[in-house]
């Protein structure tokens, strides 16, 4: 019966992420917290389940030339070692997940938080432009991408929540003239290495559930793809809107 339950909760947030297409991380850990799994448990579970899901999607914005691989190799000279050093000082500054538990959950709900208010201005981050404002070299740019990527690492290794909305508006304000399919391909290029390294790292401190993660993929994979064919018939910014409510509501949760 837990099976059938997991493999529809997979299903539920697959098909969530393709009406919306806004990253499953977002759903599911605090699905999974819901169903009385621990916070490093459902975290760690859900950067592996993240990495998985979103593989595909790389091979497929490759193929249309709709990723910019410097920017990628940019946020993640930034988010690569910065989640290493976050696995590495869980591991060794903490007695064990009950140690950490509090800052994991704290994370969660002030990614979940922030995510919400991206989605609600997610236009509003369109007409930033620090290259209007602000007259930065390219190599200027490229190493606030760097720096945001860092915090971004941070962030995502601790919450498993942000890689795609975060990385999403990062890219929208320090890249104004990226087309917005680039922006889309570049942020699951950087999304994917992200949370594989993210998720291996909390294999070694124990925090994934395989069984839990074989359950979730079983029923996430179909169901995303029959989202995605809704999703294009359904209002855009309706869909946002009450995305980013949930989201709201359950990061003020977590907060508090």
């Amino acid at each position: 019966m837990d099976a059938l339950l997991y493999i529809s909760a997979g299903a539920s947030v697959g098909f969530a992420v393709g009406l919306t297409g806004i990253g499953g991380g977002s759903l599911m850990t605090p699905l999974l917290l819901v169903f009385g799994f621990p916070a490093h448990i459902a975290i760690g579970t859900d950067l592996m389940y993240a990495a998985l899901t979103k593989g595909s999607g790389v091979l497929t914005h490759h193929r249309q030339k709709s990723v910019d691989w410097l920017l990628v190799k940019a946020m993640c000279a930034g988010s690569i070692p910065t989640t290493i050093a976050t696995v590495v000082t869980l591991k060794y500054m903490f007695a064990g997940s009950d140690y950490y538990s509090l800052i994991l959950t704290t994370c969660l709900g002030f990614m979940l938080t922030l995510t919400a208010i991206v989605l609600f201005f997610r236009n509003r981050l369109l007409s930033i432009s620090f290259g209007d404002n602000v007259q930065w070299s390219d190599q200027q740019r490229l190493k606030m991408t760097v720096i945001m990527g860092a915090l971004l690492g941070l962030l995502v290794t601790l919450s498993s929540v942000g890689a795609g909305a975060l990385g999403t508006a990062i890219l929208l304000i320090l890249y104004p003239k990226l087309s917005s399919v680039k922006v889309v391909g570049t942020d699951i290029a950087h999304a994917v290495p992200l949370t594989l390294v993210a998720g291996i790292g909390h294999i070694w401190l124990g925090n994934v559930d395989f069984a839990l993660l074989g359950a979730l993929l079983v029923g996430s994979l179909p169901a995303v793809y029959l989202g995605s064919r809704i999703g294009r018939h359904l209002p855009d910014k309706a869909m946002r809107i009450i995305l980013a409510s949930v989201l709201l509501v359950l990061g003020i949760r977590y907060l508090v």
